[in-house]
């Protein structure tokens, strides 16, 4: 296992690159097996390939929805470790561990529940068209009930980041992955299953990767060590886990109603466009999770230094993780626009799909100058425990912008186009409000913790 990383001590900047970098290639890899299903579905023969793809991609907003309500909530278990750590007080970061675990399972379980009890309307509220709507309801039963172990290996990669490790979820999510992409070969191809084969692939592999994160986390020599005798929730660590994680949690569920909304009106133009924003979209987030490494590595390190009482280094770590996002995140975009064809081909070899997913790629990435500062700026402020001001920030920026104009603008011009312009301007006002906020409120300054 990965030796802890002293993150309140000597350079910054090299730190940041080595936690953000096994960090970015987690959510790559991720992206790339979830690809991976979309890939498979969509070699299917004829029209019908393009409508499982359409199924799987018109689902994505609602488990969005879902799953980020939790994983904002794990945020407030990083951020609660993370400072106990800087502060060296092993009993809050145990207390944290034990409680985010049993947390994590417990609340898995009821949205397993929910969603077996709503899948059907819920797509029916999406507008999924018709050629689609079974199979996109198979899709969704099936993923809800991995929803337990999806849950968990999230808390528990929340754990390890929080001291600073993050290769351990990497390397429990490389195995899982390839078994993965494994598992949708056989039930597509070899059972001649469609999208109820990737959905059940993808429980089993999440609950490989839980199990491993587990066992690591069992016999880690870390101060997170897991006793399990030690499971269970402590209401004071809860209380403090949610007081930081609710507000982000909100935030993220409700940027995913927005895009719900978007996600609708995107259904509304059909299957071919359904199919080739999914696509794009499975390209996009590659570049997204570059930048989203770098706004949680701020939060981590702001978080255990800030605990420390080293707000210095909190600044210098705002500045540093800036910087390196904003080149890592333009070298991939980059990237990706360079053979975005090639790529989309990878899933759909229609000319139509191919073209009209090339356009989401051109405004999304156009639309990232901003989202990196807004990715940084929160994950800067959630290190002090302020997770809040991001939230509202986010939700009148992001979320009501969007809402705006999908409910005015894209009832007068409903185009493609006019869909994807909210994206730049949404993210454009939230950085802009984020960074403003940031430099009143100068939280480096206002917060300092007192040893002693």
């Amino acid at each position: 296992m990965q030796k802890q990383m002293d993150i309140t001590e000597g350079p910054i900047g090299a730190k940041i690159i080595q936690y953000a970098v096994p960090l970015a290639a987690t959510g790559l890899l991720q992206q790339l097996f979830n690809a991976a299903d979309l890939a498979v579905v969509g070699q299917l023969p004829g029209d019908f390939g393009k409508s499982a793809m359409a199924a799987v991609g018109g689902n994505a907003p609602v488990i969005g929805l879902l799953v980020n309500l939790f994983v904002g909530i794990a945020l407030g278990s990083n951020v609660i470790i993370a400072n106990a750590i800087g502060q060296k007080d092993h009993k809050t970061a145990s207390k944290a561990v034990h409680t985010s675990i049993i947390f994590a399972v417990f609340g898995g379980i009821l949205l397993a529940v929910l969603g077996e009890l709503i899948a059907g309307n819920v797509v029916k509220l999406l507008d999924v068209p018709a050629d689609v709507f079974d199979m996109a309801v198979k899709y969704l039963r099936i993923y809800f009930l991995g929803m337990p172990v999806i849950l968990l290996y999230n808390f528990e990669s929340a754990i390890f980041r929080s001291c600073g490790n993050t290769r351990v979820p990497l390397e429990a999510l490389a195995v899982s992955g390839v078994l993965n992409v494994a598992l949708n070969l056989f039930f597509v191809l070899g059972l001649h299953m469609d999208v109820d084969g990737v959905a059940t692939a993808t429980v089993i592999s999440n609950l490989v990767s839980a199990v491993i994160l587990f066992v690591c986390l069992v016999r880690s020599s870390l101060e997170v060590k897991v006793f399990p005798k030690k499971l269970g929730i402590d209401p004071g660590t809860l209380w403090r886990i949610l007081k930081i994680g609710i507000p982000a949690g909100v935030q993220s569920a409700i940027f995913s109603l927005a895009n719900i909304v978007i996600q609708t009106s995107v259904n509304s133009l059909g299957t071919t466009v359904m199919a080739a924003s999914s696509a794009a979209y499975n390209l996009e987030i590659f570049a997204y999770y570059v930048m989203n490494s770098f706004g949680q590595a701020c939060t981590t390190f702001v978080g255990q230094n800030y605990g420390a009482g080293k707000n210095d280094r909190c600044r210098r770590t705002l500045k540093l993780c800036l910087i390196q996002s904003a080149v890592a995140t333009g070298a991939s975009c980059a990237l990706i626009l360079l053979f975005g064809r090639t790529l989309l081909s990878v899933f759909n070899g229609d000319p139509e799909v191919i073209e009209i997913g090339y356009v989401r790629l051109q405004y999304i990435f156009f639309a990232y100058l901003f989202s990196f500062a807004q990715e940084t700026f929160s994950g800067y402020l959630r290190g002090f425990g302020l997770s809040t001001i991001p939230a509202l920030c986010s939700i009148v920026g992001i979320c009501g912008v969007r809402l705006g104009w999908m409910f005015t603008v894209f009832r007068r011009f409903p185009s493609f186009t006019t869909i994807m312009s909210v994206y730049p301007i949404s993210l454009g006002v939230t950085a802009a409000v984020i960074i403003a906020v940031t430099a009143v409120w100068r939280p480096s300054r206002r917060y300092q913790i007192r040893k002693g």
